[in-house]
């Protein structure tokens, strides 16, 4: 009987059969043939060594090795029921870790505000919150969910749009009356201009579209320069120059008077999306899946705005 655990599904035959008297009976619970059954039950006596049921053409009865054996057994059952009712939890009540990355802007005007909504629909859901304004490997980085902005080239990833992205330039109040408001894209020269740079991109070209259509790129030069959108925002607060951001992402201090549009009159000609991505369907978690679906309607109604 050394090795009987790795007959316990065995085992769980013999009670059940003992129980109902018929091995044609178990059968039919279990949708197994008569046949398996009772050599199931054969290679249980064999590996105990004794006989376990006593066959006949009109009943079955247990030996005393049998009746023992039934017995001892007892607690199979509140263990498989209590194995059951762990696996029946965890189906029903999404669990684990899910690691989000995301730029720092979007994740303090529209993803940390919603923690607490994600928080109460899942309090099982371990939350992983990986901010950054660079480019992140999902698999180097094992992040199950990622908010990007711009085109997608890698097509290997599974996108929903959630959003677009047009960019504007704002600039203070206390800024302006020192330095004046530029009226035109030249005028950007004879101003401190602060840049987002990574170590993917520089975005120190800037694009406007003209009341006919046209587009003119200004270059600008500029002794400020950040890769995290926070701080680029700040700079911007405290009149330490020019920005280029998202009108969304600084809402409250547009509302404020904080900031203030220049150049509304020639607004950046593109767009570029906002989507949530993952490496694919099937390397989703169940948590995962659940806060994708929260987190995409969420950010979807947000950009609507």
């Amino acid at each position: 009987m050394n090795d009987l655990h790795n007959h316990l599904s065995h085992l769980y035959l013999f009670q059940t059969v003992a129980r109902l008297g018929s091995f044609q009976a178990a059968a039919t619970k279990y949708g197994l043939p008569r046949s398996s059954v009772s050599k199931k039950i054969q290679q249980l006596e064999d590996k105990i060594g004794q006989r376990l049921i006593q066959r006949s053409t009109r009943k079955l009865s247990l030996t005393d090795a049998g009746r023992d054996l039934l017995a001892a057994s007892e607690p199979l059952n509140s263990l498989m029921e209590d194995t059951q009712r762990i696996i029946d939890e965890h189906e029903s009540i999404p669990s684990g870790k899910v690691k989000l990355s995301c730029p720092s802007l979007i994740a303090q005007h529209l993803v940390l505000p919603f923690i607490s909504t994600l928080r109460e629909a899942y309090p099982a859901i371990s939350l992983e919150l990986c901010l950054s304004d660079d480019y992140v490997d999902l698999i180097e980085q094992e992040i199950d969910i990622a908010i990007r902005i711009g085109h997608l080239p890698d097509s290997s990833l599974v996108a929903r749009k959630i959003g677009e992205k047009r960019l504007g330039l704002y600039a203070s109040p206390a800024y302006l009356e020192q330095n004046g408001t530029p009226k035109s894209p030249d005028d950007l020269n004879k101003h401190q201009c602060i840049v987002f740079k990574n170590k993917n991109i520089t975005l120190d070209h800037w694009l406007f579209q003209q009341a006919n259509g046209d587009v003119t790129k200004a270059k600008v030069s500029h002794q400020l320069s950040t890769d995290d959108g926070r701080a680029l925002v700040e700079m911007g607060r405290l009149g330490l120059g020019i920005i280029m951001i998202y009108p969304l992402m600084i809402q409250e201090d547009l509302n404020t008077n904080k900031l203030v549009p220049i150049l509304a009159d020639r607004p950046h000609p593109d767009s570029e999306p906002i989507n949530l991505v993952c490496l694919g369907k099937n390397y989703r978690s169940r948590a995962a899946n659940c806060i994708w679906e929260m987190l995409s309607e969420h950010l979807k109604n947000a950009f609507k705005h």
